[in-house]
């Protein structure tokens, strides 16, 4: 009997050790070094310096429910309501969104870039995936709409974490924004872990990720249920364009093939040819930029009032 409460005693403890490792790899997930992105968005030619901070552009801190600031960059070099918010993916910084900054810069729309909890200059203790995420999302969307007025034409566009950070914004607190790029979404974090757990590990995820989301609801107050695109696509009525290259092998293009089937209403899919996890637009910038145009003027300009 003590042999067998011995081994059950190890067996305890050695998944609790797996879950606790499981759960810091989330919350804690290791970011790049900043200055790492910043050389190669400049060395990449997507980010240069000099002539970024000519635009008229002032920082900003935007207050979190969580309570801590959100650090963003409003840059307004146009004279006008329309406004595109860009919510960067995990390990970046917003650094990383100003290749599409100036795509929508070009297009006459001002923007908003701003660093989500935990990464560059904003607060916060953990990443949650879009769960917390949202929130502050919503404080951002909230800040713009209070600084400039409520009849803005407002668009949101996200990259991988980024872009189910504003699913879930949009499904489930509001759909605030006019309209919404998504590019290389995952559809559910739990499906998203456990392939990558099956991918990397080649074990089967279903213990682990039991064990896994207790300890997450415990230490970091959530479940990876609820961190899910896809159960509140339907909520989403203003048009949304789905990005996602071919060759994505950390999220499959299934997921965003999943979400665009769920999506009721205005939609577009683009599938880029070029480029793995959120390289569409560095692979394939003449159709990217392209599909953008078809889907502002199909969903986004026709809305305008002559």
């Amino acid at each position: 009997m003590k042999k067998a409460i011995r081994v059950l005693f190890i067996l305890l403890f050695g998944w609790l050790a797996i879950g606790l490792y499981f759960t810091n790899r989330l919350m804690y997930m290791k970011k790049k070094d900043e200055d790492f992105i910043l050389n190669r968005e400049k060395e990449a030619g997507r980010f240069n310096p000099d002539e970024f901070e000519s635009l008229p552009r002032r920082i900003v801190d935007i207050p979190s429910p969580f309570g801590y600031n959100i650090k963003a960059w409003l840059v307004e070099p146009h004279k006008t309501n329309h406004y595109v918010i860009i919510s960067h993916g995990v390990t970046e910084t917003k650094i990383n969104s100003v290749k599409y900054a100036k795509l929508f810069l070009d297009r006459g729309f001002n923007t908003l870039l701003y660093d989500h909890r935990r990464h560059g200059e904003s607060g916060g203790k953990t990443t949650s995936f879009g769960h917390y995420e949202k929130f502050d999302l919503k404080a951002v969307v909230d800040w713009l709409k209070n600084e400039k007025g409520p009849d803005l034409l407002l668009g949101i566009h996200g990259e991988s974490m980024g872009a189910a950070t504003m699913l879930l914004y949009a499904g489930l607190l509001e759909d605030g924004a006019d309209f919404y790029i998504a590019d290389c979404p995952f559809s559910d974090f739990k499906e998203q872990i456990a392939y990558v757990i099956k991918r990397d590990f080649k074990v089967h995820p279903r213990l682990l990720l039991l064990i896994g989301d207790a300890l997450l609801r415990l230490r970091d107050k959530y479940s990876l249920r609820e961190v899910s695109p896809i159960s509140v696509i339907q909520n989403i009525q203003h048009p949304i364009l789905f990005i996602h290259s071919r060759k994505d092998d950390f999220i499959l293009p299934s997921m965003t093939n999943d979400l665009y089937e769920q999506k009721k209403g205005p939609k577009m899919l683009y599938i880029a040819e070029k480029g793995k996890h959120a390289q569409s637009f560095n692979e394939n910038k003449a159709d990217y930029e392209r599909v953008v145009d078809e889907f502002l003027k199909k969903y986004v300009y026709s809305a305008l009032p002559s």
